[in-house]
C-alpha cells in the first residue's frame, strides 16, 4: 500500500488552498454591528480606510472589501459575487469592518419614506399653472 501524500489530497490544485466560510468569520454568523445589512446596502470606505493593510488584524477579505470599495461604493450583493463568498459571510466581514470604523453603511430609502408620486405631480402642475 503507497501513501503518496499527493494522493491523499480531497480537492484539485486548480481549486487552490480552501478556506471555509465559517472560518472566515471565526464561527461567528452576525456581526456585532446595529446596522441592518440589506443586499442592497452600500459600503462606503471612511477616510481612515485610506491604508487598510496598514492593521495587521485585518483578515485579508477585509483588506479586499475596503480594496473593492475605494473606487466606488458597492453594494453587499456586489460585494458577495465579487468575493465569490456567501452573503452571510460578507454581511458579518463588512459589520467587522463597521465596527472598526473602516467603512460606513448607508441604507436605501424605505418605499414609505420616499414623497408621493401624486403629491410630485400637483406640485408639478401649480408650477406650471403659475
Amino acid at each position: 500500500m503507497t501513501t503518496d501524500p499527493q494522493s491523499s489530497r480531497w480537492y484539485d490544485a486548480e481549486a487552490g488552498p480552501v478556506v471555509r466560510p465559517y472560518a472566515m468569520t471565526r464561527g461567528r454568523t452576525s456581526s456585532a454591528s446595529r446596522h441592518r445589512l440589506d443586499l442592497i446596502a452600500l459600503v462606503v470606505p471612511e477616510p481612515a480606510a485610506e491604508d487598510p493593510g496598514r492593521d495587521q488584524t485585518l483578515a485579508p477579505e477585509h483588506v479586499t472589501i475596503v480594496e473593492l470599495c475605494s473606487d466606488a461604493p458597492q453594494s453587499i450583493a456586489e460585494l458577495a459575487a465579487g468575493l465569490d463568498l456567501p452573503v452571510g459571510v460578507v454581511r458579518v466581514l463588512v459589520g467587522d469592518l463597521v465596527e472598526d470604523e473602516l467603512v460606513h453603511v448607508t441604507r436605501p430609502v424605505p418605499p414609505a419614506e420616499l414623497p408621493d408620486v401624486n403629491i410630485l405631480r400637483e406640485v408639478i402642475n401649480g408650477l406650471r399653472a403659475l
